[in-house]
């Protein structure tokens, strides 16, 4: 059984069809890309699969259970996690406490739970904040406020917060967007240790085709919003089809 498929998925917006009669499957333990030329649907997708958005018609299934009529927060909690394309934290917060309330959003279902007034008692969500913020670099900064990191660390902390809800399958939207070419290189570093030491499955998004053919098991390419072509990295780079929809032509 998959971890994560989708059947069939459309999703329309007025008269435009973002992801048309998507079939996607992601196996457990797979680093699956997912890459297009912009307007290809896969912001749209991963918005499908978080449930920040409804499908128009198709199912979405996550450890084979149908996941369609689930509120977003309820998806975190059966083990589904996202990173966003530009840094979500609390900059006015520690790098610890914003860690600890993504790990106590995951346990009880929302950011509204009171959690300054719940502090102390919660020892399981301090450990795994701590883990989380050891996993990515942090443990050392966890006293820092937020808004004082540089900018690839507040990347790294925007990543440990989705880390925080201990996942079984993580969602990264473009995780190095803006990135210094060293800022970079740090992160997708961290993304092979989290994958070595935690295990976790990928669905990556991401505009860097160095960084895709280096990291991914599988890419998946997407234009108009359908599926052309996936397969291996050395084969989506061959793909002369993919050739023509991402880079007009170009060799990859």
């Amino acid at each position: 059984m998959a971890l994560l498929e989708t059947e069939n998925l459309v999703k329309e917006f007025g008269g435009l069809v973002a992801t048309d009669d998507v079939n996607l499957t992601v196996e457990e333990d797979e680093r699956v890309s997912i890459i297009g030329p912009n307007g290809a649907g896969k912001s749209t997708l991963i918005n499908l699969i978080t449930r920040r958005l409804d499908p128009t018609s198709g199912d979405i299934r996550f450890k084979g259970e149908s996941i369609v009529d689930r509120d977003p927060h309820e998806v975190v909690q059966m083990g589904v996690s996202k990173s966003f394309q530009t840094a979500s934290i609390f900059t006015n917060l520690t790098v610890r406490e914003n860690a600890e309330i993504a790990a106590l959003a995951a346990e009880h279902g929302s950011f509204g739970f009171k959690f300054l007034e719940h502090h102390d008692s919660l020892t399981g969500v301090h450990e795994v904040a701590r883990d989380t913020l050891d996993a990515v670099g942090l443990l050392s900064q966890a006293d820092r406020t937020a808004s004082e990191l540089p900018y690839g660390d507040k990347r790294r902390l925007e990543i440990g917060i989705a880390l925080a809800a201990e996942p079984d399958l993580l969602l990264m939207d473009e995780p190095t967007a803006g990135m210094s070419p060293e800022e970079t290189e740090a992160t997708v570093d961290l993304v092979e240790e989290v994958k070595q030491e935690l295990g976790l499955t990928f669905v990556l998004i991401e505009h860097d085709m160095e960084i895709v053919f280096s990291i991914s098991d599988r890419i998946v390419v997407l234009n108009r919003g359908r599926v052309i072509a996936e397969g291996t990295p050395d084969e989506i780079r061959g793909d002369p089809e993919v050739q023509e929809a991402y880079l007009g032509g170009v060799d990859l």
